[in-house]
């Protein structure tokens, strides 16, 4: 069976579905996931039956959910049409008094009634939109209440907050779940531009050429954000700028980066490829990663007053594969800086010839923005015209928005719709995972001393002795 969207293309029907969605008056679920599910109903791509069950520990009727609901739509999306939400709504549940394994709360009783109204056997989505130190006893009740055969479980970011917490909490998963039913979400791999990292390198003889050491000087992976920790203070000072974005995202992107090439675009094949190189990577010396934290960071509501808390990494990654092996990784992030972007970038080595050694260090790299819909911009030396030899750099973009018949989805939504339709590419194998972790362990045993550093800038200045040639593309 197949639904159509509302471009007239045909998708397959995932079936009759419950999404349950744990923290639902959350900061994440309002945020994010209510707005991406929202969307995939304007788009036509939810099952043509389907029930949506928030859940919590308040005891809120359902249509002061569905208020809920809405006000978050309106706050961080676009206000639905009036005749849209109605029929939208009554889909729209709540079960409150929370969920343990002790007491299910109302969650039972709210479950059977929505299966009794689609009939049949409907496929449940749980959804852990909550802090990570709720992941453990949330899959325990799971299986406790019988909720867990068949069903598939979407967990947040960061999976564990350190090597032995992801070890202990990938035992209990795996004691409830087998692995197909677990989809751990890392929304930077649900991008349209990172999907394009791989296709567009796979795709292209001119990229796939210099995708290599003999080719590419060093990488930067650069996502610097104005934004403070707002509404997040209390899940950020407990994380920081290290387990929200390095270990999750940043780590995910440089594996789309050096994998190698997959036997196929599948999802088996794409999960495998990825969490081989991510094996690659080489331990976190301490030595080269900067910490920071701006300035009045202490200050903010729900920041301990002593928090010593990074707000900002910059990081050296090394990769021991035959492709990579030798060429630096430079991983950034943080926030209050001075610009948000999400920017990869391959800086290419001079070419042999009369002009090596000679040409400005931005010339020869290979951009992609991660941001929005993504766009590859192309630095290259070109001669001015005129009657003398003078170089300078030009640059060639290409939106990927602007191409003929593109209809991006956000990440989100994009990653919403494969649990639905159990398609796993996009997301993270425990494998990797424990790789990525091994990979960290050296920082967070010994950490460096964390820098401040004033609000509005790049980061403490010792972020630019960690790259070479001494600062990094985006700020320069």
């Amino acid at each position: 069976m197949s639904t159509t969207t509302e471009h007239g293309e045909a998708v397959p029907d995932p079936g009759p579905t419950v999404f349950v969605l744990f923290g639902a008056t959350g900061d994440l679920a309002k945020r994010m996931v209510l707005p991406a599910f929202y969307r995939l109903a304007t788009e036509g791509l939810l099952p043509k039956q389907w029930r949506l069950i928030g859940n919590g520990r308040g005891d809120v009727a359902h249509e002061d959910f569905r208020d809920h609901f809405h006000d978050a739509l309106t706050e961080f999306d676009t206000a639905p049409d009036p005749k849209e939400w109605d029929a939208f709504a009554k889909q729209v549940f709540f079960a409150g008094g929370g969920f343990n394994t002790e007491d299910p709360g109302s969650l039972l009783d709210v479950i059977a009634k929505a299966r009794q109204s689609l009939g049949g056997d409907p496929q449940l989505v749980h959804y852990l939109a909550v802090p990570p130190v709720a992941f453990t006893d949330l899959t325990q009740a799971l299986g406790q209440h019988g909720l867990a055969k068949g069903s598939r479980v979407v967990y947040e970011k960061p999976f564990g907050t350190s090597r032995d917490d992801f070890h202990q909490l990938d035992d209990v998963v795996h004691s409830v779940l087998d692995e197909q039913q677990v989809y751990r979400i890392d929304h930077f791999l649900g991008k349209e531009a990172t999907q394009d990292l791989h296709l567009l390198r796979f795709a292209n003889g001119a990229f796939a050429a210099v995708w290599d050491a003999e080719h590419v000087e060093s990488v930067q992976i650069d996502v610097p954000e104005t934004l403070d920790v707002a509404d997040r203070a209390e899940f950020y000072d407990a994380t920081g700028a290290v387990l929200d974005m390095l270990v999750t995202h940043l780590f995910q992107v440089a594996a789309e980066i050096a994998m190698e090439p997959p036997a196929t675009l599948g999802a088996l094949d794409l999960q495998a490829a990825r969490e081989e190189v991510i094996r690659s990577f080489r331990p976190l010396d301490p030595a080269e990663v900067i910490l920071g934290q701006f300035d009045g960071y202490r200050d903010e509501a729900g920041i301990n007053p002593a928090s010593g808390q990074n707000t900002f990494v910059a990081a050296k990654l090394w990769i021991d594969t035959d492709r990579w092996r030798g060429v630096p990784f430079y991983l950034r992030t943080g926030k209050r800086l001075a610009a948000t972007a999400q920017q990869v970038s391959l800086i290419l080595r001079d070419p042999p010839g009369p002009l090596h050694g000679k040409l400005p260090v931005e010339a020869n790299v290979l951009s992609f923005s991660l941001a929005g819909d993504g766009e590859i911009d192309l630095s290259l030396v070109a001669k001015k015209p005129g009657p003398g030899l003078d170089l300078d750099v030009a640059h060639a973009s290409i939106p990927l928005n602007k191409l003929d018949g593109a209809d991006p989805l956000p990440p989100y939504v994009r990653l919403i719709h494969d649990v639905l339709l159990g398609d796993r590419s996009l997301f993270t194998r425990p494998d990797g995972l424990a790789a990525v972790w091994d990979t960290a362990e050296p920082l967070l045993a010994n950490p460096p001393a964390v820098i401040t550093y004033p609000p509005g800038s790049w980061g403490p200045a010792q972020a630019n002795g960690l790259v070479d040639p001494g600062y990094w593309l985006l700020g320069h």
